[in-house]
């Protein structure tokens, strides 16, 4: 059975950060709140979040806390230095102080640009992560990694900066639209493919907006993250291997970001990276077809397939340049050998990526 040797993150501290699952988690918040007596207690959130889940939130906190609710719009245009600027002056005009707690309640842009808001005003407060999306629980909200866009470009400008703790709820999955769901299976399926092939056999051939007992899957999940982020935590080397499908997915989602096409969400993006990177270590990485083959076929079934004409590969491509993983101009993959084994800094000839893509696009 897939969960038979899964050590569950319930008490496991990591990094500094613990991670609480469950109703139980809330107890484990209240108590933090009440242990480290704040100054000044916030939420921060979004509008869809606000509606849907602060008020199930806030009736789980101790009746005695009234914390200053803060809101940023929907959507990736949010983490801007512009929506940074903002929070910082709310966060002053609502009395703030180092002593303060910033709670960030919502997806990966509210746990990415709350992180970095805290890690940043008076040189550092004290924040708590709550989840309320599949790809904030199973990845943005845990792992220490925080920052906003610069412009276009992915998670330009940030800093490494980890939560007191967090806390997952899987029960705000409901509120959540299946494309939402769909969005963060990506991050679960990559999981799988970096470290654990059982993982992705059982993955790979769940319809995830089937799922009723999503605990055990976040916690794997969230198990597996921060494994790798334990032994590497500043991403020196071998945690670049959470990176897989990212080098492109992430030029991808920043050219549908910044063009009249069509946006593409961060998890069809990354599924896409994924196809790329699986094709390219087929022909590099000695990865048996097969699977690349499932891995596009996967892929296809969550978010079908899209198209990109030769401008807009090149263009895309273009945007390789500033992927965070470059050294000394190049540009650095992670391949996979077979599922589970993942290798990091990989040159890539500039010759497969038409290949790879058109592979992505025809399976061929």
């Amino acid at each position: 059975m897939l969960f038979q040797n899964t050590v569950l993150l319930n008490t496991k501290k990591y990094i500094s950060t613990a991670v609480f699952f469950g109703n139980s988690a809330y107890q484990r918040l209240n108590d933090l709140i009440d242990s480290s007596g704040p100054s000044k207690l916030f939420v921060l959130t979004d509008r869809n979040t606000r509606q849907l889940c602060v008020k199930q939130f806030l009736e789980k906190l101790d009746p005695k806390l009234t914390p200053t609710v803060l809101e940023i719009p929907n959507g990736e245009k949010s983490k801007s230095i512009e929506q940074c600027s903002k929070l910082w002056e709310q966060l002053s005009h609502h009395g703030a102080d180092r002593h303060s707690l910033l709670i960030n309640l919502g997806g990966g842009v509210v746990t990415d640009i709350g992180g970095f808001v805290a890690g940043t005003f008076m040189r550092g407060l004290k924040f708590v992560n709550v989840p309320t999306s599949l790809l904030a629980m199973v990845d943005a909200a845990v792992g220490g990694k925080t920052g906003i866009d610069f412009g276009s470009l992915k998670n330009q400008i940030g800093i490494m900066n980890f939560p007191e703790m967090v806390l997952i709820d899987s029960i705000f999955l409901k509120s959540l639209p299946e494309a939402e769901i769909s969005s963060g299976w990506a991050e679960v399926l990559k999981h799988g493919l970096i470290s654990d092939r059982n993982y992705w056999d059982l993955c790979s051939n769940l319809n995830c907006l089937d799922i009723t007992e999503w605990e055990r899957i976040i916690e794997t999940s969230v198990n597996i993250k921060l494994g790798v982020v334990e032994a590497d935590t500043f991403e020196k080397n071998s945690r670049k291997v959470l990176n897989f499908g990212h080098t492109f997915g992430h030029a991808i989602e920043s050219f549908r970001l910044d063009h009249s096409e069509k946006a593409l969400s961060h998890g069809a993006s990354i599924g896409i990276g994924m196809v790329l990177a699986a094709y390219f270590s087929v022909q590099l990485k000695g990865l048996d077809l097969a699977t690349a083959q499932k891995i596009r076929t996967v892929v296809a079934g969550l978010y079908g397939i899209e198209h990109f004409d030769s401008n807009s590969r090149r263009r895309i491509e273009e945007l390789l340049a500033f992927d965070k993983k470059n050294s000394n101009g190049l540009t650095n993959f992670v391949l996979l050998e077979s599922v589970g084994q993942a290798i990091i800094d990989n040159k890539v000839p500039l010759e497969l990526y038409d290949r790879a893509f058109d592979f992505y696009e025809s399976g061929v």
